[in-house]
């Protein structure tokens, strides 16, 4: 059980006019690896996948797969909301050698709680690697309840959820009702200790493309019993998470990761650039923290 504890980066997707730059996610990779990140998540929301082709998802896959050579797993993100291209995408991701695929849950259309079930059953049905929940009900409109991640953890391959509720209440009754059966991360930067504190086992984090180490060792520290430890970087990092929220997840992180000089390249519609007000208190925030 468990596919890993700790800080696993939700990475950005670097573009360029012919598509995928990979000369820069190969430096990305290498940047996480050896600020302490305990695994990589590619092709989830951060990466923009919804305007990725199946090919460029592929692509990002495969060299992630290769370039990290079984150092630290990976994660790919297949979610969507037509179960039968779930189905072919977390295939495609077993093949190309993910370790694991994220899965979020159906949205616009959504489902009712016997059709989120089945969902999920066919992708477990699929694939032989961990499957890990993707609940985010803010972008979905759609949540999974303690009853139905109980249910769920009774299939063989889904081992934990990433939760993004923003509901501690909600993460205590799946603790209580999943016991250890399920590894519960946090998909909220903000809310990574208060998580933790309620049997979590990390986060898949979006600040953590900028402050890797620190988002390693806040989880760690925890981890380690040093709860004030953890603490202390939970409040150091609030500011700074504020503002790569202050437009929808990833526009600042993506301008912040090209403020440093990582090369992500452009956005892509319907993403926009940020507006100047939050672009000023981005920088702001970058600067006190000590981003360059």
């Amino acid at each position: 059980m468990g596919l890993f504890t700790g800080s696993c980066v939700a990475m950005a997707t670097p573009f360029n006019k012919e598509g995928i730059n990979l000369e820069a996610l190969g430096k990305t990779i290498a940047f996480q690896i050896e600020q302490g990140t305990d695994a990589l998540l590619v092709c989830g929301t951060t990466g923009e996948p919804a305007t990725m082709s199946r090919e460029e998802k592929a692509s990002v896959i495969r060299y992630t797969v290769e370039k990290t050579a079984k150092r630290v797993p990976i994660l790919a993100g297949v979610g969507g909301n037509h179960t039968a291209e779930v189905v072919r995408a977390s295939m495609e991701a077993e093949k190309l050698g993910a370790d694991a695929v994220l899965a979020v849950t159906p949205y616009y259309n959504k489902t009712n709680a016997r059709g989120l079930i089945a969902h999920y059953r066919e992708i477990n049905d699929a694939v032989h690697i961990p499957i890990i929940l993707y609940n985010v009900p803010s972008r979905t409109g759609m949540n999974v309840s303690p009853a139905a991640m109980k249910e769920l953890s009774g299939l063989p391959h889904i081992i934990g959820i990433k939760e993004a509720s923003g509901n501690i209440a909600q993460v205590l009754e799946m603790r209580r009702l999943c016991g250890e059966s399920v590894d519960i991360y946090s998909g909220n930067d903000n809310m990574v200790v208060p998580l933790l504190a309620a049997g979590g086992k990390g986060v898949v984090s979006v600040v953590a493309n900028v402050a890797p180490r620190d988002t390693h060792r806040m989880v760690a520290e925890f981890m380690n019993g040093h709860f004030k430890e953890s603490l202390d970087l939970q409040l150091k990092l609030l500011p700074l998470i504020d503002a790569l929220f202050c437009e929808v997840n990833p526009i600042p992180v993506k301008t912040a990761m090209n403020l440093m000089g990582f090369d992500m390249g452009p956005l892509r519609l319907p993403l926009a650039d940020m507006a100047e007000n939050h672009l000023s208190l981005l920088k702001q925030q970058m600067h006190e923290y000590g981003l360059k």
